[in-house]
């Protein structure tokens, strides 16, 4: 996310949020009220489409100049700082965001992220994926020797070969590496030991026959 978030307060005036677009070469930005909780988030679309009459007053202030407060979009779309990239991406693509507020627990704007910085997050080195999950996820995370298993990265595609010893260990591996941010797909190749086949029952003679 990028910290350094220009943000709009929810009294400033259409005018005011206009200048500071071209001010800062931005098209949206959140809006905030005096405790830096974010309350809306406005953009060019918003300020078009209330000069173009297509969106209403919500009559929120006497003042007759609209506000902030009275163009933005709400209730606002946010994510924690702990969120994955892949759920931000998720979240901005199901709801046609261009840019995501990122807050704490109270609301209070931390960050924001845009479409850029999601997509730059699959732009990560290979190699940089291979030991994240080799030493987070495997050694940190499943308490697993690494050398045990074989993991090749290329283009984001992870490819996990090896004996994990357990459907549950490889199953769990596999799908937590889902999650590393710069994945693109995963393909489980490891070898899984085969069941032993159960003795077949036998069945009593009758002695009747």
């Amino acid at each position: 996310m990028t910290t350094a978030v220009i943000a709009a307060r929810a009294d400033m005036s259409c005018a005011d949020l206009a200048a500071m677009l071209r001010e800062h070469r931005v098209s949206g930005f959140p809006v905030v009220d005096d405790e830096g909780i974010v309350v809306g988030v406005v953009s060019e679309s918003d300020l078009l489409a209330r000069q173009a009459g297509r969106k209403p007053h919500r009559k929120r202030h006497a003042a007759a100049e609209p506000v902030a407060a009275d163009v933005m979009s709400w209730p606002p779309a946010t994510i924690g700082p702990d969120e994955t990239v892949r759920h931000a991406a998720r979240l901005m693509y199901t709801r046609r965001l261009r840019r995501l507020p990122v807050v704490d627990h109270r609301g209070r704007l931390l960050g924001i992220v845009t479409r850029s910085d999601l997509l730059s997050a699959y732009n990560r080195p290979d190699e940089e994926i291979r030991r994240e999950i080799t030493q987070d996820v495997i050694a940190d995370g499943f308490f697993t020797d690494p050398d045990r298993l074989t993991v090749t990265v290329k283009d984001g595609i992870v490819t996990l070969a090896g004996a994990p010893g357990s459907v549950i260990l490889g199953r769990g591996i596999a799908g937590q590496v889902r999650h590393v941010e710069g994945v693109v797909a995963v393909r489980d190749r490891f070898t899984y030991p085969v069941p032993a086949a159960r003795p077949a029952s036998t069945v009593p003679s009758d002695p009747g026959l």
